[in-house]
């Protein structure tokens, strides 16, 4: 008898084999694997495709502890990558697609085609912020388009700048960039906000706080820097262009969580439900940073977080070893 072989249908899928995979390349997703490093655990990171995070768009942070002069954002996660990987951490930039969590070993399935199993997973692909998708803002961010008031106020003081939303965030940053700018003006797609009594009613006591209602931004104008925005009244049609040195946009956040698939608990806004150990629904899944904290989105809490799941993780791994 005869046989013929069909090389191509015999290959086999390659499959590697980790004890601790991380997902995501930002503050909460280093600091994991440094300390897991530490814990010469060699955990594997998939970095994304952005080193850093939403931190790296940030030109300089200066509430960082330990560096009193600022730091660019993209330097910090250079650094912590340089010292995780210095510690035996894995790097990878490579993206989760999806994740079976039916049955551990889990299996996780990449961009680039890997397929990978592993007994635990620490879980900080971030969120990102909502964009307003208009010409200028993705060439400005960084250069006086910002997503976080608390990160880059500083750089504003005593010019006058645009929050862009009308919910909690806005105002809340709003009231923040006042510490800094001379005017704060915030505009608003609506006739009334949708933010709490509480924080309506002292922006609208703060005396440099305006309110442009019924208004979209359709571009953000500059070369190198933000000069000014173009405006839309949405009742009258009327287009404007308004001068301003800074554009704040808060109109929501996206978790970057739909690659999770329904098995993993998350709330309806879409972030990873976890307890104070960072533990989610799933055995040996912990959760890290901005996939599961909607309120503070600080690059120290998210370092925080992070070093605490893989505490967490590390306890986790030597039960199961036990």
């Amino acid at each position: 008898m005869q046989v013929n072989l069909d090389l191509a249908s015999n290959n086999v899928e390659e499959i590697r084999n980790e004890k601790l995979v991380i997902i995501g390349g930002g503050p909460a997703g280093l600091s994991a694997a440094l300390y897991a490093g530490r814990a010469d655990l060699r955990p594997l990171v998939l970095i994304g495709l952005q080193l850093g995070g939403q931190a790296a768009l940030t030109n300089d942070i200066e509430n960082y502890p330990g560096f009193v002069e600022g730091i660019n954002g993209a330097e910090v996660g250079d650094l912590f990558l340089k010292q995780a990987e210095k510690f035996g951490a894995k790097m990878e930039y490579d993206l989760a697609e999806s994740i079976d969590f039916s049955q551990q070993p889990y299996t996780i399935k990449t961009v680039n085609g890997q397929t990978i199993k592993t007994i635990s997973i620490i879980i900080a692909s971030g969120a990102s912020p909502r964009l307003l998708n208009v010409p200028g803002e993705a060439e400005l961010t960084g250069k006086g388009v910002s997503y976080c008031g608390t990160c880059d106020a500083f750089f504003f003081r005593d010019k006058e700048v645009i929050v862009v939303g009308g919910g909690d965030s806005a105002l809340e940053e709003g009231l923040f960039l006042t510490r800094f700018a001379n005017k704060v003006t915030v505009v608003h797609r609506r006739d009334e906000l949708r933010a709490g009594a509480i924080l309506e009613k002292r922006a609208r006591a703060n005396e440099k706080i305006d309110f442009i209602w019924d208004t979209v931004v359709e571009t953000i104008n500059g070369d190198g820097k933000v000069k000014s925005v173009t405006l839309k009244n949405l009742k009258t049609g009327e287009i404007q262009e308004f001068e301003t040195d800074g554009v704040f946009i808060f109109i929501g956040h996206i978790p970057n969580s739909d690659f999770l698939g329904d098995e993993l608990e998350k709330d309806s806004l879409g972030y990873v439900v976890s307890d104070r150990q960072m533990r989610t629904n799933i055995e040996g899944v912990f959760t890290a940073g901005e996939i599961s904290d909607p309120d503070f989105r600080q690059v120290v809490t998210s370092a925080g977080m992070g070093a605490a799941a893989a505490i967490q993780a590390t306890r986790y791994l030597e039960m199961k070893e036990e």
